[in-house]
């Protein structure tokens, strides 16, 4: 027999449903996604540390999960919120069930409830912190928690690699910024032929020149890109000595370090399906978005950013580019995992831009 578990949310409202996952039980912000596949590559993304995600598809976990998929090596988020949970999946990948990967990783979830419910009211209201409880005596308790809750702002510390190492490239020497990197960074930048030093994410401009790489990469990550002010000074230091291409948190780090701000979103960006249109071009790709902050457009009017990208659903900036040195970023994820490959190739812009600038050197040594 299913027992029972109660998603409540910090407005008092409550959604009964069903255990799923792990019985330690968690508080966090809830947010959406609608991306129709991809969940295992979505939880185990380390940008959703802290976070309970409300899937959108209204059936998760039904061709299960593999050791081969995982975008990070230790889930981080705090819950999984689903109308329906896949207990028998069916794929000859499969090893483990979605209830078997959220109990090893002490994740909460539940399932059987009206993710379409919880959708529009995060749409209508903003992100809103969430807890789970397993008797329903407890949810006033856990309601007035969740009125006062402080949630962590040092995701990016919890997530980033303590330590520096090599994943072995045979061409160009990009050193990867590690604020909670999705492993398909270093797969895309491997198949160029990149040899990718990861690093942790405050480690300084200084360390970084000093590996003499051909380009720097800051990764995505979790969190407000205020909280992440080590990164500033890094960045001032790397831009114009070499060349620069940022992800997602690293987009906006790179932005911050030029002058711009940041603000809070209502509900973000979270899905595999956000159509964005390169203003250089015209053309308009589909894109892997994850993220709750974005930048002020109005606060590059002073800066030598100039915006590249934007979002057509509401007009966000999601792509920019240094009006002189080499340095360009985007808010999507051109890696995807899960998501479209429409952007792949702003890898292969990064690799043409390493090697434009390596050529320009070689010329100016001669």
């Amino acid at each position: 027999m299913l027992k029972k578990r109660y998603l409540v949310l910090e407005d008092g409202s409550y959604y009964e449903g069903y255990r799923l996952g792990s019985d330690d039980l968690t508080i966090g912000e809830i947010v959406f996604n609608t991306a129709m596949a991809g969940y295992q590559e979505t939880i185990s993304d380390p940008s959703y540390t802290g976070q309970i995600i409300t899937f959108t598809y209204p059936l998760i976990g039904n061709y299960g999960i593999n050791r081969d998929d995982f975008e990070s090596l230790t889930p981080r988020l705090n819950g999984v919120v689903v109308k329906e949970a896949s207990t028998h999946p069916s794929n000859f990948r499969q090893q483990k069930t979605l209830h078997d990967v959220l109990v090893q990783y002490h994740i909460p979830g539940i399932s059987g409830v009206d993710t379409r419910s919880i959708t529009r009211k995060i749409r209508k209201h903003g992100v809103l912190r969430a807890g789970f409880t397993d008797n329903k005596d407890n949810i006033n308790a856990l309601v007035e928690q969740l009125k006062t809750a402080k949630l962590p702002r040092d995701e990016v510390q919890t997530v980033s690699t303590k330590t520096s190492y090599v994943s072995t490239g045979s061409y160009l020497s990009v050193v990867l910024l590690d604020f909670g990197k999705k492993q398909n960074i270093v797969r895309e930048l491997n198949l160029r032929g990149c040899n990718v030093t990861v690093v942790p994410y405050n480690t300084s401009a200084e360390e970084i020149l000093s590996m003499s790489p051909d380009g720097v990469m800051l990764s995505n990550g979790p969190g407000d890109p205020d909280e992440v002010g080590v990164a500033i000074d890094t960045i001032k230091g790397i831009i114009g000595n070499i060349p620069f291409f940022g992800i997602c948190l690293g987009h906006q780090l790179f932005a911050l370090s030029q002058g711009a701000t940041s603000f809070k979103m209502k509900f973000g960006h979270r899905g595999a399906n956000h159509p964005v249109k390169d203003l250089r071009t015209g053309k308009v790709d589909i894109t892997s978005q994850n993220h709750g902050y974005s930048i002020n457009r109005d606060s590059l009017k002073n800066t030598d950013l100039e915006v590249t990208h934007i979002a057509l659903n509401d007009g966000t900036v999601e792509g920019l580019r240094h009006k002189e040195l080499p340095a360009f970023s985007v808010q999507y994820h051109p890696e995807a995992r899960p998501g479209p490959s429409d952007s792949n190739y702003l890898f292969d812009e990064f690799i043409t831009m390493m090697n434009e600038f390596k050529e320009k050197e070689r010329q100016f040594n001669a």
